[in-house]
């Protein structure tokens, strides 16, 4: 196995890089070869070795290659102070075509040769921060003795909160992909297993084109027993994204300041909390906006946006939460107090990014909020799991993918995505 390009060191060495530049002058040539951990200026003497110029003179961006050499350090090289003086080189793929994109390419564009999209370093940086933020919430939870399950995916029913679904061919029958782990992280909780969470993704089928949807996307869900009050889920949510930003920020900050001009802020605890009624009445009075009655028990598009403005105003915090919904667009499964549901979502710059609950829990009322709703036959299924004894419980979904966008304050969630997925793309 060679040596990656960042862990290499003074004297010989023999290491493997994909061609980013090639300078080719009269008796010299400078070549940045990359790989997954850094770069590095290869230089080449011409007449020393004019066999190792004939080869780098005939490849394209994109090829790759195996070189051995001599590092040696030099203060005329801005790449690190460092450069490898090839001796030979071997090539192990050569690129056939020119990118047919550039970074003036559109997002679209891009995404129609999404690996080669991938190989910039913008984007390599955005799959690093992503990987820091998950690892440090699973680390959070794993020390507030969570545990991580894997929920089917392929579900047999046509609905979880009346949201249209993906139906697939199952065998000679049909199934659904799963628009959350919901049902399946509440019976782990009725299962006795008290705090459990998943990582995995979700779909679904809503024919939306914002900057912030897609068809298919990672989810990030705990949930968990002994609460008392929806305040009790909030709480631990704060917690775990406060925890993941400053493992963010220590690991990747600068990089993300060089790369995206984007200061990774540590959010303060805790995060300030505020009724829908009310965050209406403070947009109205401090920027003009207003909303029709019937409306109001909703959070509106526009008014999530201005959360952006009216958290820094009034809090100097980016993150906002949002409570006291009407029952009328929340899951029938969330825990209702004279009539209100116990829930919130979480705004963070303008966008939400996750929506939270404490659970009805009791089986009676729990089947007639969904019968009320329309749901009763559907989640049949879903309501056995509380005819035996279930604890009070809460929990909620962050969309991974939006974290990201929000995090390095991208303009599309498509630039977030690995590979992404709406209403018309379904490849690559």
């Amino acid at each position: 196995m060679t040596t990656q390009i960042s862990k290499l060191e003074v004297g010989k060495v023999k290491f493997q890089g994909m061609i980013e530049t090639v300078r080719d002058k009269k008796n010299i040539q400078f070549v940045v070869l990359k790989d997954f951990s850094g770069k590095i200026q290869v230089t080449v003497d011409k007449i020393a070795h004019p066999e190792v110029g004939a080869i780098f003179a005939k490849l394209l961006t994109g090829s790759t290659v195996m070189v051995e050499g001599e590092l040696v350090k030099s203060e005329y090289v801005k790449m690190g102070g460092q450069e490898v003086l090839a001796e030979s080189v071997f090539v192990t793929s050569e690129a056939k075509e020119a990118y047919p994109i550039g970074p003036e390419s559109n997002i679209d564009q891009r995404i129609d040769y999404r690996w080669l999209d991938l190989r910039q370093d913008k984007n390599l940086l955005i799959f690093k921060v992503q990987t820091c933020f998950t690892s440090a919430m699973r680390e959070f939870l794993e020390q507030h003795d969570f545990v991580e399950i894997h929920s089917p995916k392929l579900i047999g029913t046509a609905s979880e909160s009346g949201s249209e679904v993906f139906e697939v061919k199952y065998f000679d029958g049909k199934a659904y992909l799963a628009q959350s782990p919901q049902f399946y992280k509440q019976l782990a909780i009725t299962a006795g297993f008290g705090r459990v969470f998943e990582c995995g993704p979700v779909f679904r089928a809503e024919k939306s084109h914002s900057r912030k949807h897609a068809t298919e996307f990672t989810g990030f869900d705990l949930e968990f027993a002994g609460i008392e009050s929806c305040e009790d889920v909030m709480k631990m949510e704060e917690e775990l994204i406060a925890y993941a930003l400053k493992k963010v920020s220590e690991k990747y900050g600068e990089e993300i300041k060089a790369a995206f001009g984007v200061d990774v802020v540590v959010p303060a605890l805790p995060f300030p909390r505020i009724e829908l009624k009310d965050l209406y009445a403070e947009l109205e009075k401090r920027y003009g906006y207003k909303i029709d009655e019937s409306e109001k028990d909703d959070l509106s598009t526009e008014g999530e946006k201005l959360c952006k403005q009216f958290a820094i105003d009034v809090y100097g915090h980016e993150f906002l939460f949002i409570t006291g919904y009407g029952p009328r667009k929340r899951a029938f499964y969330h825990l209702r107090k004279d009539g209100i549901p116990q829930g919130y979502d979480l705004i963070w710059k303008g966008v939400e990014i996750t929506t939270g609950a404490q659970r009805e829990h009791r089986y009676d009322i729990l089947k007639s909020q969904a019968e009320e709703k329309g749901l009763a036959q559907d989640v049949e299924f879903y309501l056995q799991f509380f005819k035996y004894g279930c604890p009070p419980h809460g929990g909620f979904g962050l969309g991974l993918d939006r974290i990201v966008m929000n995090l390095l304050e991208l303009t599309n969630i498509k630039e977030a995505m690995f590979i992404f997925r709406g209403p018309e793309r379904i490849t690559p």
